[in-house]
């Protein structure tokens, strides 16, 4: 944990639980003590709209009257999964040809978190992307926003082209 003389402090967390539609959600530090509140705000500041119970992150937090709240996402890990199996759709598919799949840009057209999937173009191609809920989940979103900026990996599935990774734009710019 760093100290800043402005009495923000840095440090390592879980995602508790975050709702996009209230727009808000709580961190639990490592280090324990009381929950921390994440605003969407300062989500969206990182790039994302969403992100996953469980998933590992790095933020300032800073004492309010109101308790403790995070003023800056700097890093989110996607959850530990429970069972690394892959995705039924990715079995038949070489491991190599997904290693090399490059980050590609793209934009949300829709995402159903209560189906369980949506769609995404990628920039100058024309055919929709599927993105199933549990490659966002094992990417650390929990949602999907139309018109979101996204960084995807794209592979052809059995059923078409389907994203295997969902970066935030933002995120994705400092990974590449």
């Amino acid at each position: 944990m760093k100290q800043n003389d402005n009495e923000v402090t840095r440090l390592l967390g879980k995602v508790k639980w975050f709702d996009p539609v209230k727009g808000f959600g709580f961190v639990v530090a490592d280090e324990g003590g009381p929950d921390i509140l994440l605003h969407a705000n300062v989500l969206r500041n990182f790039g994302q709209s969403s992100v996953a119970d469980g998933a590992q992150i790095e933020i300032d937090v800073q004492e309010t009257d109101r308790g403790v709240q995070a003023t800056e996402v700097l890093r989110i890990d996607p959850p530990e999964v429970a069972d690394n199996a892959p995705l039924a759709d990715f079995e038949h598919l070489d491991p190599e040809i997904m290693a090399q799949a490059s980050l590609e840009p793209a934009r949300v057209k829709w995402f159903d978190k209560a189906k369980g999937f949506g769609f995404a173009n990628v920039f100058g191609k024309p055919d929709d992307v599927f993105i199933h809920i549990e490659v966002l989940r094992r990417s650390g979103l929990a949602d999907l926003q139309p018109g979101e900026a996204l960084a995807i990996r794209v592979v052809d599935g059995k059923r078409g082209r389907m994203a295997m990774e969902v970066n935030a734009w933002e995120a994705a710019l400092v990974r590449e």
